[in-house]
């Protein structure tokens, strides 16, 4: 695989951090440019960090004295020093929609981690072992935006990791409805127990947005290409209740579900043991060796034992058994910064490259 030149567009938020960290040693992506707000173009990279970065791994040496672009302003500039970007900025979604656009207008693929795009008829929400085929549809994209190269291509909510894997090798047995309640990490609102004080000794029962999004989400993912646009599932229907729980990193989900075609209960495990996606068939390097871990104890997976499964990269599930309201119910759990977040987004990049869409 040929080496690639990548920026990264809100490189000092937390996403933007765990996403220099998994690059370091990237063996195809290698970082040339680094951008962020106004507030912090102009700086090097560790003084743009200094007073929040978020990890117990140290800054990058490679990335510590690399001025840092403004992300609206430079991109211009950051258009020529990379082949594509990432993008996990914290702007409004207006604003976030319009920017990617201006770098996929100036011949720049980029990869989403926000928001803006997920319902952009044209523009693919991808869990690469998922929806690999819903890269499809970039070329009818390209011809929306004018462009050769540039287009957009995004990632799905960090919280849909951790039920949408489990679920989706069992739609051969016709899931009619399902019902999830997440209970997501602080990190997923870019926080640590020192910037959350509220969250200690404490759950809260709101997310902003983020019910509707583990209620849609999927059904985009499940979709078919149609007339150069992604065409959502009409079902199963999913209801969602999503909890902000005092968690470091991982976010946990309990998933009740039916279905029309009743499998055995060796069923659905073999289902989750034998599945294998695009990313493991092309062997990329963010790609678990195992994407589906379940575990047999009853009191696990746990976040705090589990979540680095497959180097944060796997998804985790237990404590599968019948109810008495839905056919069963089971515990999923996925890294919501590596598998949920800019680890999910370095792989759907290695997918893309793999595929020959950055050339």
């Amino acid at each position: 695989m040929k080496e690639y030149k990548v920026g990264v567009i809100g490189a000092t938020g937390m996403v933007g951090q765990r996403f220099l960290l998994l690059l370091a040693d990237h063996p195809w992506f290698r970082v040339t440019t680094l951008a962020a707000s106004g507030r912090s173009a102009g700086k090097t990279y560790a003084e743009a960090v200094a007073d929040k970065w978020a990890f117990d791994e140290p800054v990058p040496p490679s990335f510590a004295d690399m001025t840092v672009l403004d992300a609206e302003r430079d991109a211009d500039k950051i258009a020529k020093e990379a082949d594509f970007v990432f993008c996990a900025v914290n702007m409004d979604k207006a604003k976030t929609a319009l920017l990617e656009e201006s770098y996929a207008k100036r011949e720049i693929p980029v990869v989403s981690n926000n928001s803006a795009h997920r319902f952009t008829p044209d523009v693919p929400m991808v869990i690469p072992e998922i929806n690999a085929e819903h890269l499809s549809v970039i070329p009818f994209q390209r011809k929306r935006l004018g462009t050769k190269r540039g287009f957009i291509a995004v990632k799905s909510n960090c919280s849909l990791q951790s039920y949408v894997p489990l679920l989706h090798p069992l739609k051969k047995f016709g899931i009619t409805r399902a019902a999830v309640c997440t209970y997501q990490a602080i990190s997923g609102a870019g926080k640590t127990f020192a910037t959350m004080p509220e969250i200690a000794d404490n759950v809260i029962p709101y997310i902003g947005g983020e019910e509707e999004k583990s209620e849609k989400e999927p059904l985009k993912i499940w979709g078919t290409v149609e007339g150069g646009e992604i065409r959502p599932a009409e079902g199963p229907a999913i209801t969602a209740q999503c909890f902000r729980v005092p968690v470091s990193d991982g976010h946990t989900a309990a998933v009740f579900v039916s279905f029309r075609d009743f499998p055995e209960r060796s069923e659905i495990l073999g289902a989750w043991e034998n599945f294998r996606g695009e990313p493991q068939e092309l062997r990329l390097p963010s790609a678990p060796e195992k994407f589906i871990r379940y575990f047999e104890e009853e009191n696990r997976p746990q976040p705090k034992l589990d979540r680095m499964e497959g180097r944060g990269m796997s998804v985790c599930a237990g404590r599968l058994r019948r109810d008495n309201v839905f056919d069963y119910k089971f515990v999923g759990l996925s890294h919501n910064t590596l598998r949920g977040a800019a680890g999910g987004s370095v792989l759907l990049a290695e997918l893309l490259a793999a595929k020959g869409y950055f050339d």
